[in-house]
């Protein structure tokens, strides 16, 4: 029955009631109601009071960081940056406001301390929670470490903040218990698993960052946490369980730094049902500063893609049933001993044997279809190739749905008093990732019914280890991508959210943020919502940095450039004695460079470091503490690197950094910018190129006291039309473009 607001006062139940509750929402009249699951009565508690948030005022918010402002009087050397205060006042007003923030902010302008004391205090005063989103672990850390500790001394209030990790970095005491009575499946690595079972009783954190050595991912992924395989209550480790202590701590905590991948994760969740009211992957939240925004597209399209291998389908085959010499595991053997239905597990036994048959199958058409090709997209154009690997698509497709059917009947018939057991849970688990790969299976069948969605399949060379003793040593992966995030990012993101900070150094093409605002969906939101801002960076440019481009080296298409480049960039770096970070395009050019620098350079003292070789961490130790090294590397390196000091006087830039236009994802989307008449080069290329670009060059001046030069080896940037919008997107500096022998004497003045 429902008891009603009673006119002497509101009832309220008692905490036995509350004990038992299952569930707690607000009706539409303004009262909680709390379902009480023994008794079936609804106690309505007292009416909601409405919520009236206290505004943050601009200029006190800002003057924690001027020149009177107590940063100042706690640090006697401390420069006031007027940029940083702006961007405080802006930031403020996005949170005053409910709005959406689109701010750049050049290098050394400061805005983690800009977003930072804003959030922190509006957490304080409202008692609302704030959600700090990053692109890597290393910001993260230093959020944590460094800069939160440091703004609770400035604003004089300790602010509860904690780091949320992806909780597949933490391990599973559960899963380390069972997976301990199968020790002999490690073969050789039973010592490293000894070593995590004595760590995991010492260790107060649980996160595999704290273990003193790097666990084999074989291992790893048999005894780390996963959401959809966990208990919960029903675990018989919980009271210790190192992810239910982290959300103990999220649950009251004001600040929940995290990286984007995760802060995704949650969105989708609540975008799927759990919605923006409850806990689902984090604690509930309705403001989000989203540091690094720059990265935001390229987040949310790798979150948001599915992807399908022989390997990933194999793993959770396995988990079910596995036969090895002359033994057989998996959870299937347990279900059956539970299950009241009749035993059908040799007819498991075989599906899945010829779903193993079936993904071998698909791989063989796939590298039939490809020839000589690495990336393919299945569209319009390509779909006769694709006949054999459809066909194997449809195959694979009737195997799967058998195994998922047939292992539901069995859990179904299982008593509930006997599903506590873990086979069940993870058995669970197992169903729901195999119901994904059926769903990209029935999905790749059916590609032209998803126009908003590049289904495309990739061409990779097998590890070392993998590929000893095989005929191919190549594997693919089937993937579907979003083509278009703007509207999920709205959907889920900009609409639902209060307060949404954007910040990063790049996120403006020739001075405009139209280019990004497309990309990510901005543009969808209410405009009169959305706040934007240009912070130019306080650092001397135009004193201590040279740009030079060398006006006599070949295009980029010419047959001589690769052996001009790789002469021009030795003669750099012995120019500079070292001390050169050298940004490519491409790892085979990069490889020839990198192999023709270290014989060149071998009598010189110039250590010759090349992405790779090391891990990146590691690397970037080296090069920092090395004076005279010098670092080869593409990709993830344009971005990232912090290398202040004399260990970094030059950046080479070898090409200008446009997109593949093989790649799948970018001439789909190239695509369906001709299709409506526009131009794919100058609306994605370009822009797309100039962000990471300036990415790379902001690797020089990384303080204000920095001193050198950005020579760029692509004369396109100044001969082409299209060039300008980089320069005139990059700060105002010293250039020169001259014939390479005057501009090596040019650069030299700068070091």
């Amino acid at each position: 029955m429902l008891i009603h607001n009673h006119p002497s006062g509101v009832l309220y139940p008692s905490d036995a009631d509350l004990a038992i509750a299952s569930d707690c929402s607000e009706n539409a009249q303004g009262f909680y109601i709390v379902n009480n699951e023994v008794s079936d009565v609804y106690v309505v508690l007292e009416p909601i009071k409405p919520i009236v948030t206290v505004a943050l005022d601009e200029e006190e918010t800002a003057g924690f960081l001027s020149k009177d402002g107590s940063f100042a009087q706690k640090s006697p050397e401390y420069e006031e940056r007027p940029s940083q205060l702006a961007l405080v006042r802006k930031i403020t007003e996005s949170f005053n406001s409910d709005a959406i923030g689109v701010f750049e902010a050049g290098t050394g302008v400061g805005k983690s301390f800009a977003y930072l004391i804003p959030a922190m205090l509006w957490a304080s005063l409202n008692k609302e929670r704030v959600v700090v989103s990053t692109g890597t672990i290393n910001l993260q850390q230093q959020l944590i470490e460094k800069d939160i500790p440091l703004a609770e001394k400035i604003i004089g209030k300790k602010i509860k903040s904690i780091l949320i990790k992806g909780r597949q970095n933490y391990v599973c005491l559960r899963r380390l218990n069972e997976t301990g009575n199968e020790r002999d499946l490690f073969d050789d690595e039973t010592e490293l698993f000894d070593k995590i079972c004595a760590w995991s009783k010492e260790t107060k954190t649980g996160s595999k960052s704290d273990l003193t050595f790097v666990p084999p991912e074989n291992i790893w992924q048999k005894v780390n946490s996963e959401a959809d395989a966990c208990m919960g209550m029903r675990c018989p480790y919980r009271e210790n369980c190192f992810v239910m202590k982290v959300r103990k701590e999220a649950a009251d905590a004001n600040i929940l730094v995290v990286n984007h991948h995760m802060l995704f994760a949650d969105i989708e969740s609540r975008m799927e049902g759990a919605g923006y009211d409850d806990t689902a992957v984090l604690p509930p939240y309705k403001r989000v500063v989203l540091d690094e925004a720059h990265e935001i597209e390229d987040a949310a399209t790798s979150f948001f893609s599915a992807s399908f291998s022989r390997f990933k389908l194999i793993k959770q085959l396995n988990l079910l049933f596995r036969q090895r010499k002359s033994s057989v595991t998996g959870f299937l053997f347990t279900l059956g001993a539970l299950s009241r239905s009749e035993d059908r597990s040799a007819e498991v036994e075989a599906e899945i044997i010829a779903a193993k048959s079936s993904v071998i199958a698909l791989e063989s058409a796939a590298s039939e279809s490809f020839e000589n090709d690495y990336t393919m997209r299945l569209f319009s154009q390509s779909v006769r190739r694709f006949d054999g690997v459809l066909k194997e698509f449809s195959n694979l497709l009737v195997h799967l749905s058998v195994i998922t059917g047939v292992v539901r009947e069995i859990i179904d018939a299982i008593d509930e008093d006997d599903r506590d057991n873990s086979a069940v849970y993870e058995s669970r688990a197992v169903l729901r990732r195999l119901d994904d790969m059926v769903a990209l299976c029935k999905n790749f069948n059916e590609w032209d019914e998803h126009p908003d969605q590049v289904f495309w399949v990739q061409k990779s060379r097998l590890p070392p280890a993998l590929a000893k003793g095989n005929d191919n040593p190549f594997y693919f992966q089937f993937y579907q991508t979003p083509l278009d995030i703007a509207p999920l990012m709205n959907k889920g993101v900009y609409d639902p959210l209060k307060t949404v900070v954007c910040t990063s150094a790049t996120l403006s093409v020739n001075k405009r943020f139209d280019f990004w605002k497309n990309r990510v969906g901005v543009t969808f939101a209410e405009q009169e919502r959305v706040i934007s801002g240009e912070f130019d960076s306080p650092f001397p440019y135009d004193k201590n940095m040279v740009f030079a481009v060398p006006s006599d080296v070949p295009f980029p298409d010419s047959e001589d450039f690769q052996s001009v480049i790789e002469d021009a960039v030795v003669r750099l770096i012995l120019n500079a004695e070292g001390r050169t970070l050298v940004l490519f395009t491409s790892y085979d050019s990069l490889r020839h460079a990198c192999d023709f620098a270290r014989t060149t350079l071998r009598s010189t003292g110039i250590t010759v470091l090349k992405q790779g070789d090391d891990d990146r961490f590691r690397l970037l130790k080296t090069f920092k503490e090395d004076t005279s090294s010098v670092l080869f590397a593409t990709d993830s390196f344009w971005e990232g690197v912090d290398v202040p000091g004399e260990s970094l006087s030059q950046v080479v830039i070898v090409k200008l950094p446009f997109g593949v236009p093989s790649d799948p994802v970018f001439a789909a989307r190239a695509e369906q910018i001709t299709k409506r008449g526009g131009s794919p080069f100058m609306e994605l290329s370009v822009p797309e190129s100039i962000i990471k670009f300036r990415q790379g060059f902001g690797r020089l001046m990384r303080r204000s006291d920095d001193r050198g030069a950005v020579v760029v080896l692509d004369r396109r940037i100044i001969e082409k039309q299209y060039g300008r919008l980089f320069t005139s997107s990059i700060p105002a500096c010293k250039q020169v473009y001259e014939p390479f022998e005057t501009m090596l004497s040019e650069v030299k003045k700068y070091y």
